[in-house]
């Protein structure tokens, strides 16, 4: 799923990646216990036309007389062009110096305080989600955003609402559904669980990620959901994209179950992707950080 809102392929090669020692606590795990018979992804490359654009933005930047609002729009344009490449450090200064020399810039709050999610500067990015809406209360992506930093941040009890208003926008959405879900279920796994029952009869039937919603529920196997990934793909870019979203999603499942060695490589396949501008890609890495760090506490606790 993109923060901000393809020709034909003759390949698709599966590949078997045996991990020993999960276990199989449930019938979603059970038909797959070793995470056999993955796709796995062809990593995007980086795009030639973001490269020219930055390249662009450079001589622009640097040559041309520009206002401080016109110059601030070209920083957090080329930051988001960074972000797209993986330089997560130089979108960050473009955000900065953006957000320096036009206070009123919601888009760059936004987009900082998604960098203070990953860092797991909390209070950081609280403080720019709130300086989004305080300037445009309808800049729905600030709501998912301060939803996932609270969630993240050890306060899903009020991740909920922020993130059941962001899904209240577009009831049609999957993803939304599923972000609303995951926050509820660290809270009260039941009715999270009979909402989301709820939230599938009103999800786009077309959206491919309905299927995540079902293997959620249930109503269909992790093998069923890896094998549909391909379905109606008509490009690599395409695939990529859904392996990135599906792979973050199981990760986040068998997380939820302790599975912590399966949920590891899940997240590990998502950043496989380099698809940098989703949700799922960004948050994978927090994901295996916060893993690491019970692992670490598990063994101070022996």
């Amino acid at each position: 799923m993109r923060n901000t809102f393809l020709l034909s392929f003759s390949f698709l090669c599966a590949s078997v990646l045996s991990v020993t020692g999960c276990s199989t606590m449930t019938p979603h795990s059970s038909d797959s216990p070793q995470m056999a018979n993955l796709l796995l992804a062809e990593p995007a490359p980086v795009s030639v036309r973001s490269q020219m654009a930055i390249a662009r933005y450079n001589q622009i930047l640097a040559e041309a007389p520009l206002k401080d609002n016109e110059r601030a729009e070209l920083f957090y344009q080329r930051g988001m062009l960074y972000d797209s490449v993986g330089l997560s450090g130089l979108a960050r200064a473009d955000f900065t110096q953006a957000i320096q020399l036009k206070p009123d810039l919601a888009e760059a709050y936004n987009s900082i305080g998604i960098h203070y999610i990953q860092q797991m500067d909390f209070i950081q990015a609280y403080e720019a989600f709130d300086s989004t809406l305080d300037i445009n209360p309808e800049y729905d992506f600030a709501l998912l955003n301060r939803g996932i930093a609270l969630y993240y941040g050890g306060r899903a009890d009020l991740a909920i609402k922020d993130l059941q208003d962001f899904y209240a926008k577009d009831e049609a959405d999957p993803y939304r559904a599923l972000w609303a879900f995951i926050a509820e279920q660290a809270v009260a796994p039941e009715s999270a669980s009979a909402h989301l029952r709820v939230a599938r009869d009103k999800l786009d039937a077309k959206n491919w990620a309905v299927l995540i919603v079902d293997f959620y529920l249930g109503r269909i196997g992790e093998n069923d959901l890896l094998n549909a990934l391909v379905i109606g793909v008509t490009s690599q870019n395409q695939l990529t994209d859904r392996l990135c979203e599906a792979y973050f999603y199981l990760g986040k499942f068998h997380n939820a179950l302790e599975h912590r060695g399966i949920a590891s490589n899940y997240f590990k396949l998502a950043l496989s992707t380099n698809v940098y501008e989703y949700v799922e890609h960004r948050y994978a890495r927090l994901e295996l950080n916060l893993l690491r760090e019970q692992a670490f506490r598990d063994v101070q606790a022996q």
